[in-house]
């Protein structure tokens, strides 16, 4: 079922609605991987205060809101390499979309808008999610070797790198 959502660059006034979507599809989408009582902390006010320094960041950094009937259900982000070694100079930080919007074809927009015209990038996911693995596959990623152990929210996740 693809529902054609309104995907627009995110604007200061997104920030709450973005820190209530962030937190709710981090729970969706790690808790098989963090602890219950980790991911309880998660607040959606302390996520949108995340959302306003994001939205404030340079031109070569993008952020964009997927909306359907007027509600962000998902977002994406990408911008310069964080790191001194990237294998590309573009990175994907993120794709989160509300599980109930799943396989409707909004994650695919999202990533488009990110990540136009196929070109080259890479991308950090967490190790353990089948499902992310398999989307950036379709868009032509291939794991590089890459991996690492990285803090997330106290606790540790195992991490593979993707490239195209």
């Amino acid at each position: 079922m693809n529902v054609n959502a309104v995907v627009r660059p995110v604007r200061d006034v997104d920030a709450e609605s973005l820190g209530r979507v962030h937190a709710t599809s981090w729970h969706e989408t790690y808790d098989h991987l963090i602890s219950a009582a980790t991911l309880a902390k998660l607040s959606p006010r302390r996520m949108a205060e995340l959302w306003t320094h994001w939205a404030a960041q340079g031109p070569e950094y993008t952020h964009f809101a997927a909306l359907v009937d007027g509600e962000i259900v998902g977002f994406s982000g990408s911008g310069p390499a964080r790191e001194e070694d990237a294998p590309r100079e573009r990175e994907l930080y993120f794709i989160y979309l509300l599980d109930a919007w799943h396989g409707t074809g909004i994650g695919q927009q999202l990533f488009d808008a990110a990540i136009p015209d196929g070109q080259p990038s890479f991308l950090w996911v967490a190790a353990d999610n089948p499902r992310a693995h398999r989307f950036y596959q379709r868009n032509g990623f291939v794991l590089d070797g890459g991996a690492k152990t990285e803090p997330f929210l106290g606790e540790m996740i195992d991490e593979v790198r993707y490239t195209r």
